[in-house]
């Protein structure tokens, strides 16, 4: 894992870094056994205003952990990630699942050609450069319908390798709440923070 510091203005991490992680070790962020991450997907799946959502979209599934919680909350959900190793992971461990799609897509350069009324974007984030999320926000606010649900979860503390924060990623977009959201649930937890907004 390179520890030289992101260009903020300008350099998303790319694939070939998450490429490497998960050539290393198929969970390198202790997705499957961290208490950790199990208590902050509790409390993902818990914001959760609605019994069900139509079409539910993940951005950055990673090995599929969130996504089988997620999919019981879902009539429909297509998760995406930049790794083919990760997403080979997820489908095994959602092949029971057939309302679950997955598709190897990088966000903001590209996007479904759908609309959704829930989107998760949870510890992906900080992974944009600032001007990619500022793309990435324009997108997932243009495919959220209106009264959808836009769920941002986001580890706080600062990384070196990351472009961003997860406190910036979420202020970026609490700076529209009031034109295109508003917002029902932002919470701080001692390592997390999770903002839920509603599509104007």
């Amino acid at each position: 894992m390179s520890s030289t510091p992101q260009n903020a203005d300008t350099a998303s991490i790319q694939p070939d870094y998450f490429n490497q992680m998960y050539a290393a070790n198929i969970d390198p962020w202790d997705f499957e056994t961290s208490e950790y991450e199990a208590k902050k997907y509790a409390a993902t799946i818990a914001a959760l205003p609605k019994e069900t959502y139509r079409a539910g979209f993940e951005i950055g599934g990673s090995i599929g952990v969130l996504t089988e919680k997620l999919a019981a909350r879902c009539q429909s959900l297509l998760s995406i990630d930049v790794s083919e190793q990760a997403q080979a992971r997820a489908k095994a461990r959602c092949k029971d699942l057939s309302h679950v799609e997955f598709e190897v897509m990088q966000v903001p350069h590209q996007y479904p050609n759908r609309t959704f009324d829930l989107t998760l974007v949870s510890e992906v984030g900080y992974y944009w450069g600032k001007e990619d999320l500022q793309i990435a926000q324009q997108k997932i606010a243009d495919h959220l319908e209106p009264g959808g649900h836009l769920l941002l979860v986001h580890w706080t503390p600062y990384v070196d390798d990351y472009p961003l924060t997860g406190d910036e990623v979420h202020e970026a977009f609490l700076q529209t709440v009031g034109t295109t959201y508003q917002s029902l649930i932002s919470r701080n937890d001692e390592r997390y923070r999770l903002d839920l907004l509603e599509r104007l």
